[in-house]
């Protein structure tokens, strides 16, 4: 994203998008005044390329069961696969187990309020590191996802999406630039500024007629110009390696103990692609082999 001839926004921008906040933001449970750092974390690490109305009600069981690291820490790691079911992207879950296990051993089962404290943690990178200082310890940092770099291109590039599929370096460094100076308010500004993205200047249509930012809009002023970069791609899912592999997951969920190989081959049309997802599965650290040919969801961490 080119930030050559952006111009931060004034102050002004930031009261109207935290005014616009007020009265639109959705009640989510892991937004709420007694939410804990940990059930922040594991928000965001459900919600990594995961619907909210998804997430809602694996948040939700999630924490009735692990309502601390510790509690998770001390289950095997397949509890935590299982219990993960069809959000997808099933190493998230392992992810967490680990950091789980980390914050108990190396932080006396607290998650860690730093910045660099959390991103040591096991799978933790730096959104999610920014995201949770900022949420749950209310401090001062660049919280950047595909919503924030989306309502910014348009905001101050006049762009209708940013260059690029990732968040660059440069990303982050605009969105510093823009945050308040006190960390409370950066840290509404923060998910006020998601928020907008999500429910507002959204990837599918923006809606301009209701957007706080709409007469201080770059791309709105510009006449709306259609996106004119590489063609962006929808990530691909039936008939995949990835659906087989929940497929496989699937069964293994169901089974309160090792299943064996022709149980999976018989839950899948094409063996060659089952062998390939279940070795898959097996170098991921998902399924463990037991002799002779039995699979289960890991039970060592």
């Amino acid at each position: 994203m080119s930030t050559v001839s952006a111009t931060p926004p004034s102050a002004g921008v930031v009261e109207s998008v935290l005014s616009w906040y007020d009265v639109h933001a959705r009640d989510l449970p892991w937004r709420r005044r007694e939410t804990t750092p940990w059930a922040v974390l594991v928000s965001e690490v459900m919600l990594q390329q995961t619907p909210v109305s998804r997430v809602l009600p694996a948040y939700a069981t999630w924490l009735a069961r692990w309502p601390t690291p510790t509690a998770q820490a001390v289950d095997p790691p397949g509890e935590a696969v299982r219990a993960w079911g069809r959000l997808g992207y099933p190493r998230r879950a392992l992810r967490l187990h680990q950091a789980a296990t980390d914050i108990m051993v190396r932080h006396g089962g607290r998650v860690p309020s730093s910045y660099d404290g959390l991103r040591a943690l096991p799978g933790v990178g730096d959104y999610t590191a920014a995201a949770v200082a900022t949420f749950a310890f209310r401090q001062r940092h660049a919280v950047v996802d595909t919503n924030v770099r989306r309502v910014l291109a348009r905001l101050l590039d006049g762009a209708e999406f940013p260059p690029g599929a990732g968040v660059t370096a440069a990303d982050r460094r605009l969105a510093a630039s823009l945050l308040p100076t006190e960390p409370a308010v950066a840290a509404r500004w923060a998910v006020a500024l998601m928020e907008l993205g999500a429910l507002v200047c959204t990837a599918r249509g923006a809606r301009c007629d209701v957007c706080p930012l709409a007469d201080r809009c770059a791309w709105r002023g510009a006449g709306r110009p259609s996106y004119a970069g590489p063609p962006r791609r929808r990530q691909a899912y039936a008939g995949t390696d990835r659906q087989v592999r929940g497929e496989l997951l699937a069964v293994l969920r169901a089974s309160p103990g090792p299943v064996t190989a022709a149980t999976l081959a018989g839950a899948l049309p094409d063996p060659d692609q089952g062998a390939r997802a279940l070795a898959g599965l097996i170098a991921d650290g998902l399924v463990e082999v037991l002799p002779p040919q039995r699979y289960r969801l890991p039970q060592r961490g």
